[in-house]
């Protein structure tokens, strides 16, 4: 049995070395599991926490941000350096941790300075840290609990000269940090612990540890999507058992996560494979799920943001036009003209993601929000109620007057009036349909054929765009040296391995001032190996964390033994044809929201192949 001592956070960076290292993700769940084996009930919730890189759970809006240039003076205080000389080391290393680690591991009662740094490479960091320097002068090490503590007081702090007294805590516990764990420490509010791990990744680990079988992860999965905390998962686990898990239920505060579309060719299939539907226009904006408790009201992004602050309008309409004490509402959330009494392009409601001016910015480009699904009111979940059941608690709930919309909805059983229907969408602007069955239950976190989107197809034509993710990039040559990025390495997820697996090198579509831009963020992300849920044969001159999603257009798809998107051993993978970036997508999309290798083959079977 194992005995559990109280970490410290010296210990949990050994493991984050671990998982830093490895480039399999099958290890990551190994190394993951012997760190939650070792840890207490009483420590659990926050190791899961710091492994992602917060303190807290994703939606709660408690943040250590702090900027490089603070985060730089931090470092210098706490080992005697100029700030001007830690941000120069910066810029040789990229990386704020490798700084620190390396400073101080050089930090020591003889020397106290690093002026005379010269040609610092990231190979002589560990000998820096292993050159004698030995943490006896410090002060006693930290808990895993201690420095949560701290960082929280750090997110937490507000008011007049936030800078400085953020400053002084990051740079007080510097001071009492070995070199390895000054370099994963200082990485947290800096938002890029550079781990590489996802949330499943998390769940399979915790399963390993304590249920003995990685491949029970189905069994936390339910409760991690109604409520979209791991640390609580992990918590309850350890407390309370495997029983206790499946009793958590859907709260309000707590966003659920998700239920996403599938796609179908054509107005045909889709009556085929679904009979009778209910159906709904599809709105290009912001998917927004609003909490409304009393009088306080929260409102989450698809991938868990809190974006309460955001939008006071519908903070407004919320609490004037919900009548119930308690609620939890799917919506989309559109930018309104109200002098031409239009919606706007996708391009101006994203001007609303903003945590500056939002009022002022909010009298230009107010928001209205389409209401299409209830999933909670009164203290009753319905998320495993029919969707007729939702949709007409939804009626009685919501006041038709102002900011916040009824979607309006059309049960229909054949595919030509179907078809006029995704026409008449599509004159208004519009990106199409949402169909969805009648008797349906509110799958979070799933993708199935219960919920499908229908846009502008032609059959046997690819002319839906592709939201994948950048894996990293193959240096430019000719013209494009100047810009460092010549084509990208881009793929898809696979949601059942947690992993992302490549489909195609793009090169076209960009302009000049996008190739910049992208090698600019690409090397603010770059990590020196494959990242360990990267599927790739290809190697590009630079591995990036797979973060950045782009939204791309391809003539077709094909079969190629080159790339691993639905690749096996007796099958060739999946790529694009002719692939041109369309568009950045901004944060209303993480890494894991991208198209799935699922939704790639059913787009293969489409065009009419097999």
């Amino acid at each position: 049995m194992v005995q559990y001592i109280i970490m410290t956070f010296s210990a949990l960076s050994s493991y984050f070395e671990k998982l830093e290292a490895t480039s399999s993700r099958l290890a990551l769940i190994d190394i993951l599991s012997d760190l939650f084996k070792h840890a207490s009930k009483d420590e659990i919730d926050k190791i899961v926490y710091l492994t992602q890189g917060r303190i807290a759970p994703f939606f709660e809006p408690l943040e250590i941000g702090m900027a490089e240039k603070t985060v730089a003076s931090a470092v210098g205080i706490a080992f005697n350096v100029d700030k001007n000389k830690v941000l120069k080391l910066y810029g040789k290393l990229g990386d704020m941790g490798l700084v620190a680690e390396y400073l101080n591991g050089r930090h020591s009662g003889k020397s106290r300075s690093a002026g005379r740094i010269q040609n610092l490479s990231v190979h002589g960091i560990a000998a820096a840290r292993d050159s004698g320097v030995s943490a006896s002068w410090r002060i006693p090490r930290m808990t895993v609990a201690d420095v949560s503590e701290i960082l929280t007081k750090i997110a937490k702090t507000s008011g007049e000269g936030t800078v400085e007294k953020r400053q002084t805590l990051l740079s007080d516990l510097l001071k009492k940090m070995d070199s390895l764990s000054a370099k994963f420490l200082v990485r947290i509010p800096l938002g890029n612990l550079r781990l590489g791990i996802g949330d499943p990744t998390i769940l399979d680990g915790l399963a390993l540890a304590k249920l003995g079988d990685k491949n029970k992860r189905k069994l936390l999965e339910g409760a991690y999507n109604r409520t979209s905390d791991l640390g609580l998962i992990a918590k309850t686990l350890w407390t309370k058992g495997l029983e206790g898990v499946e009793r958590l239920e859907v709260l309000v505060g707590k966003p659920i996560r998700s239920e996403l579309c599938e796609r179908l060719p054509n107005p045909e299939k889709a009556i085929e494979k679904m009979q009778k539907v209910d159906v709904q226009y599809k709105y290009d904006g912001f998917r927004v799920q609003i909490h409304k408790d009393g009088e306080k009201v929260y409102m989450f992004s698809r991938n868990l943001e809190n974006m309460t602050n955001m939008f006071p309008e519908l903070i407004e309409a919320t609490v004037k036009q919900v009548k119930a004490k308690t609620a939890i509402l799917d919506t989309e959330a559109l930018a309104y003209n109200p002098d031409s009494e239009e919606f706007l392009p996708f391009q101006e409601t994203t001007k609303r993601r903003r945590k500056h001016n939002i009022e002022e910015v909010a009298k230009t480009l107010p928001l209205k929000a389409f209401v299409f699904d209830l999933l909670y009111k009164d203290g009753k979940s319905y998320i495993n109620e029919p969707l007729t059941t939702r949709l007409k608690i939804l009626r009685e709930t919501i006041e038709e007057d102002g900011v916040l919309i009824p979607t309006k909805h059309h049960e229909i059983s054949d595919a030509k009036n179907l078809s006029l229907l995704l026409e008449d969408a599509i004159s208004k602007g519009l990106e199409g349909v949402v169909i969805k069955k009648l008797d349906s239950l509110y799958e979070a976190g799933g993708r199935s054929f219960n919920w499908v989107k229908l846009k502008r197809h032609s059959s046997g034509e690819l002319q839906d765009t592709i939201d994948c993710v950048v894996l990293g990039y193959i240096t430019g040559r000719g013209k494009r040296t100047a810009f460092g990025a010549g084509a990208l390495l881009v793929g898809v997820y696979d949601d059942k391995k947690d992993e992302f697996v490549t489909v195609s090198k793009i090169g076209t579509g960009l302009t000049d001032e996008e190739w910049r831009e992208i090698h600019k963020r690409a090397d603010k992300i770059k990590v020196d190996h494959k990242p360990a849920r990267v599927n790739s044969v290809i190697t590009p001159s630079v591995w990036i964390k797979p973060e950045i999603v782009i939204e791309v257009l391809a003539d077709e798809i094909t079969r190629s033994p080159t790339h691993t998107a639905g690749k096996t051993e007796e099958e060739p993978g999946y790529a694009l044809r002719f692939p041109r970036l369309v568009s950045f997508r901004g944060g209303d999309k993480r890494a894991e929201d991208a198209t799935t290798v699922k939704e790639l083959i059913e787009m293969y079977r489409q065009q009419g192949k097999k």
